[in-house]
């Protein structure tokens, strides 16, 4: 089945956005890799395949709605007491969620077919914005694709610990399942 021409809607309820980090460092046998949900955001897409360039796309995600799903690794299970501090890390040291609310992607350019598709769009987070290119495919009903972000470029710090030792890569992986719900 094709993806048909038309106004759709997607969040939470139609599928996951998710964000995997790795980890490095002399240290990183003590810390987790670990899959972040967003539990709240928000999804706009108008789709025309028959001129992907006409399609739109606009996203929005609370910067307070990141939950810890897993961590694999470690010298030891990752636990609720570790969960908890991750959160409030992301939240209060890497995303400052409270002067900066949302994370915002918008899509300047879209090409290639619904099948397989290239969306590059301006992604702002932590109040700089930046161009990111997400990479998608549509099959069974579903759209899946991912991007990878570069903390840095957004003048964010990768998290550490232990004076260092143990460090997330700057490079994050957002990955994304959902299902398109019609406009209306």
């Amino acid at each position: 089945m094709s993806i048909t021409a038309g106004s759709y809607t997607f969040g939470p309820d139609s599928g996951r956005l998710l964000i995997h980090t790795t980890r490095t460092g002399l240290g990183a046998k003590a810390g987790h890799d670990l899959t972040i949900e967003v539990t709240r955001w928000s999804g706009d897409a108008t789709i025309d395949p028959a001129t992907p360039a006409d399609s739109t796309l606009t996203v929005e995600v609370d910067a307070g709605s990141l939950e810890v799903r897993t961590g694999t690794g470690g010298v030891k299970p990752l636990t609720n007491s570790d969960r908890e501090e991750i959160e409030r890390n992301i939240r209060e040291k890497i995303l400052h969620a409270g002067r900066y609310p949302a994370i915002t992607y918008r899509a300047t350019r879209v090409d290639g077919t619904a099948e397989s598709f290239h969306i590059e769009g301006d992604l702002t987070l932590v109040g700089v914005t930046r161009v990111v290119t997400v990479q998608g495919l549509f099959a069974n009903d579903r759209v899946r694709g991912s991007a990878t972000i570069v903390q840095s470029r957004w003048g964010i710090r990768p998290y550490s610990a232990l004076f260092g030792a143990l460090k997330l890569n700057d490079e994050v992986e957002i990955r994304f399942d959902l299902g398109l719900a019609p406009k209306g």
